[in-house]
């Protein structure tokens, strides 16, 4: 079995929810504005324009992934990256990406474009052929 088919197997939950937070335009300039180091999140929330119930639920998926602390002082609450956490979804992605570069081109899945004919009924028209291209195979 490869690297990659490890460690997913065995941390497939972690992965999800590290890709998941990382996939979010909010998220990922919050994460950027985090780098400069620990900020309020009154600061977030003016930097990205956000509304504050918006932000607070996208800082939660960060802070349920671990990618982010958070403190609180007083009523303010303040947020910080967990370097670690980034750096583990680093080294996962660039895990992925060597197993597929390093994969003969044979055995590497590519698009495969088929012709498919649909047969499209129109109340007011006669059924009219057309085709599509389709890219990859599945299930076959």
């Amino acid at each position: 079995m490869s690297t990659v088919a490890n460690l997913i197997r065995l941390n497939a939950a972690r992965a999800v929810r590290l890709f998941h937070a990382l996939s979010d335009e909010t998220r990922l300039a919050a994460l950027d504005l985090l780098r400069g180091g620990e900020r309020c999140v009154c600061e977030l929330q003016e930097a990205l324009g956000a509304q504050q119930s918006r932000l607070s639920f996208h800082l939660k998926v960060l802070r349920d992934a671990g990618l982010v602390t958070d403190r609180r002082e007083g009523r303010w609450s303040y947020y910080a990256v967990v370097p670690d956490a980034l750096r583990e979804a680093h080294d996962l992605v660039r895990t992925l990406a060597t197993e597929i570069a390093d994969a003969p081109a044979s055995s590497r899945p590519g698009p495969r474009a088929t012709t498919t004919h649909v047969v499209s009924r129109n109340p007011t028209t006669a059924a009219t052929r057309r085709s599509l291209r389709v890219f990859g195979d599945c299930c076959s």
